[in-house]
């Protein structure tokens, strides 16, 4: 006689450790379970709550602040831990993101402190510039030319030794030309001082501020934008600008912001007072081409992964992605704020880019539809943000950043705090676990499979914002209606043909200039 009977092996019924669950046999066949779309909807909505209530993105602020508002940071290309930030009142600050603390104070300008940028080296060099009109380089690491006291028993702390004057000098007597002799020197320098020659312009008020400056992703050099309407070209082996580029368009707007293209070596964008966004090319000096648009841009940050795009934050309360082959039309347009944008940022992954406002938020916008979180699946490719981040203290936000491994956030602001947020809200600080991992990965999988459906969708896009924003937005909404119906009204009442409904995000470009226009 036979007798059939179940067989499994030992390992498909033990549990790998005493802390694991016990493992379960499943019946896939879709007939044994008639509910299963309902019982995922309600997983579905509970994961999009899990979500929100575990959302707290703010992390903590770095101690030892600054004593006037934060007018620039900078983040380093090659390293996690260093980060360097720009106040008012002419000082520079490097901090040490491991531990969150202040390393040095340096007394770098005697004015607002406009620029700051890392070079492309491991060396640790660092570039300031002021609106005094002096660039400055500097050095993240101390020299150890500067430590004669050697023989001193008790080893001091990391940051009490930065802060330390220097207790000697170098003990070489010649000294660089560019070098001003006058100039103070501390452990991490200055090491150069760059200034602009003398011109017919230099006695006036104020008329070689520098406004930005930006270094070369390969190269050895860096670009700077000064109140003369030029950018400069620099080598930091020499005093003076090895090329200057001033009135390529035929005017003289000050250039307020310029940036390198991470592909193209000699390939520059800047933005002007004159509301233009330009680009040009520096082996031959000439300028590319030019889109005036309706209102003045702030900021302009290149794709680090797709270098033929990027982004501007303008004064229309919008953030715009342009294309450099096609600059008549913004790709994207990205809403929200109700304040100026101030500040720009891409994530080193570059699907997204976070913005800093006057309104005192940060938000962060998505341009691919895979970009965003499990709450958010797919909203930056509408143009909404997929998070906002403030708190009551914060006040106007002057600067944004990524750090280099994508998972944090740095904001400056005018209540002279630097503040640390996690780029997602509800992700956990630390190592997961394989469970933890699937978990969420299973969770985040549901939310983009129902974010469609009203609830889940009520629940993942819900965000608590100031009081005053939601006013503002609401007040824009309505005036933005009121246009609209406006010129539908327009439209339906002339003539056939002789009104049309304008492009939203064609109204914000003016007109468009191009090289040969000029040669024309």
């Amino acid at each position: 006689m036979k007798v059939k009977a179940l067989s499994r092996s030992q390992a498909s019924t033990t549990r790998s450790s005493l802390h694991d669950l016990r493992p379960t046999h499943k019946n896939l066949n879709p007939a044994a379970h008639p509910q299963a779309r309902a019982r995922e909807y309600t997983r579905a909505v509970t994961a999009a709550k899990l979500d929100r209530m575990f959302a707290q993105p703010f992390v903590g602020e770095l101690k030892g602040g600054h004593v006037d508002a934060v007018s620039c940071m900078a983040i380093c290309r090659t390293n996690l831990c260093p980060v360097v930030s720009g106040c008012v009142d002419g000082t520079v600050r490097v901090w040490d993101m491991q531990r969150r603390k202040m390393v040095v104070n340096l007394e770098a300008h005697t004015r607002t402190v406009s620029g700051l940028v890392f070079g492309n080296g491991i060396e640790g060099m660092f570039y300031s510039c002021g609106e005094e009109g002096l660039v400055k380089a500097w050095s993240i690491f101390p020299r150890a030319s500067y430590n004669t006291t050697a023989d001193s028993d008790d080893e001091s702390s990391d940051e009490e030794e930065y802060g330390k004057k220097p207790k000697g000098r170098r003990k070489d007597n010649h000294k660089k030309s560019n070098k001003r002799e006058d100039e103070p020197e501390s452990p991490h320098g200055p090491h150069n001082v760059y200034r602009l020659p003398p011109s017919r312009n230099s006695m006036h008020h104020n008329s070689n501020a520098f406004h930005s400056i930006d270094h070369h992703w390969h190269d050895n050099q860096f670009a700077t934008a000064s109140s003369d309407a030029a950018v400069h070209l620099w080598d930091p082996e020499r005093s003076t600008p090895i090329s200057t580029y001033g009135n390529l368009w035929g005017g003289d707007d000050t250039v307020t912001t310029v940036r390198y293209n991470p592909a193209e070596r000699d390939l520059i964008a800047h933005c002007s007072n004159d509301r233009g966004i330009g680009l040009h090319d520096t082996r031959t000096s000439s300028a590319l081409q030019k889109t005036i648009m309706s209102m003045k841009s702030n900021c302009l940050e290149w794709n680090p992964m797709e270098p033929y795009m990027f982004v501007v934050g303008n004064e229309d309360h919008n953030a715009y992605t342009f294309d450099m082959r096609k600059l008549n039309r913004p790709t994207g347009m990205y809403k929200g704020h109700v304040g100026a944008v101030m500040d720009v940022a891409w994530s080193p992954t570059g699907t997204e880019f976070v913005t800093g406002s006057y309104d005192k938020t940060i938000r962060m916008f998505s341009v691919r539809k895979e970009g965003g979180t499990a709450g958010h699946a797919g909203s930056g490719s509408t143009g909404i943000a997929r998070d906002v981040y403030h708190t009551k203290r914060m006040q106007r936000v002057f600067c944004v950043g990524y750090t280099f491994d994508h998972k944090y956030l740095l904001s400056g602001s005018d209540d002279t705090n630097i503040r640390l947020w996690k780029a997602r809200s509800s992700e956990k600080i630390g190592q997961l676990s394989a469970r933890e991992e699937t978990s969420l990965q299973y969770r985040k999988a549901l939310v983009q499979k129902y974010v469609h459906l009203p609830e889940v969708k009520r629940i993942s896009k819900s965000r608590r914002v100031p009081k005053f924003v939601k006013k503002e937005t609401q007040a824009a909404m309505v005036q933005k209606e009121k246009r609209r119906r406006k010129e539908g009204n327009m439209v339906k009442h002339s003539k056939p043909g002789t009104k049309k409904f304008t492009d939203e995000k064609g109204k914000t470009i003016v007109k468009t200039k191009k090289f040969t226009d000029e040669k024309g």
